[in-house]
């Protein structure tokens, strides 16, 4: 070959050199809306998280300002989505999966606090949004098999429902100290349902089987603050009637 003076063409590295330049861009470009996204979800955690000092009659401007917080990261999302749907998904998902995990968790933690008014229902507090719903809010698409683009999984979904499981056994006992001896209950119900969905499963991944093992003492945690109303003779009566 004219020009070469050694067995191996030098174009060789000069091609996966160009490709290695264009993943690298493709990062840094992914990297600054991951970025955003993460300080969207840090703003999430820190408005919902007045709801563990929070009355529930005076919940609803801690659900108002959620909701403007949540449109910001659904924003975020869709231009992650549109930069990351040009790539080989798997290729590149570990880079924003946590984010999206969080972003899933504070959005089911808002929906489980009333904050989620779907069409034609009113909200409640208690209610567990599906992966579907949570696909109709942050507008991507959910678990595809069809075509390599941006999705949510239902692995990232199960993890952030583990998290809002560890997030409502604090909201259990902080419930108590303002003094509402119901939210509890509704609690304690909520998360023995989730585990008992959990146990159906059969879980492969190692990491969310790791964590699904630690539910039950979470549950545990729950339960515990029950049973401790119950010995005060704190229940509401309804319940104990």
């Amino acid at each position: 070959m004219a020009g070469q003076s050694g067995m191996v063409d030098p174009a060789i590295f000069e091609d996966l050199q160009a490709r290695v330049d264009e993943d690298t861009a493709v990062r840094d470009e992914l990297k600054d809306i991951i970025q955003a996204l993460e300080k969207h979800n840090r703003t999430i955690s820190f408005v919902l998280s007045r709801a563990h000092s929070t009355p529930v009659a005076n919940l609803s401007s801690v659900l108002i300002s959620a909701q403007d917080s949540i449109q910001n990261a659904v924003e975020t999302v869709a231009k992650l989505s549109q930069s990351a749907s040009k790539l080989p998904y798997y290729k590149f998902n570990s880079m924003w999966s946590r984010q999206v995990q969080d972003a899933i968790f504070g959005i089911l933690f808002w929906g489980w606090l009333g904050g989620y008014k779907p069409t034609g229902s009113t909200p409640k507090c208690g209610r567990l949004l599906t992966v579907e719903e949570l696909g109709e809010i942050l507008k991507v698409p959910v678990n595809l098999k069809d075509r390599d683009e941006f999705h949510l999984t239902i692995e990232e979904y199960l993890q952030a429902l583990i998290s809002l499981v560890e997030e409502l056994s604090r909201l259990a006992r902080n419930s108590v100290t303002l003094g509402d001896y119901e939210r509890p209950l509704l609690i304690n119900q909520f998360v023995k349902d989730v585990l008992a969905g959990f146990q159906i499963l059969n879980l492969k991944n190692d990491s969310l089987r790791r964590r699904s093992d630690g539910l039950k003492y979470k549950v545990k945690d729950v339960e515990d603050v029950v049973y401790d109303l119950s010995l005060r003779d704190l229940l509401p009566k309804k319940v104990e009637e």
